[in-house]
């Protein structure tokens, strides 16, 4: 698969895709990743990270009920 460089870019973009990446619980490559399809193919339907897939479960009670 191919590589992309991109060079001289501003500290205040790095910091942002940073902090975004965070939010999503993904790296900052896989998060300039999607920021990239989602500018160039537009947003993809129902593509949730494992972690926001866990966060949006409902509390249905206690674990030790399970």
């Amino acid at each position: 698969m191919p590589q992309l460089l991109v060079r001289q870019v501003e500290e205040k973009l790095v910091r942002k895709l940073k902090q975004q990446a965070g939010q999503h619980g993904v790296s900052m490559e896989e998060e300039h990743r999607r920021v990239l399809r989602a500018a160039l193919l537009g947003p993809s339907k129902n593509k949730r990270s494992f972690k926001e897939f866990l966060l949006a479960m409902p509390n249905v009670g206690e674990d030790k009920v399970f």
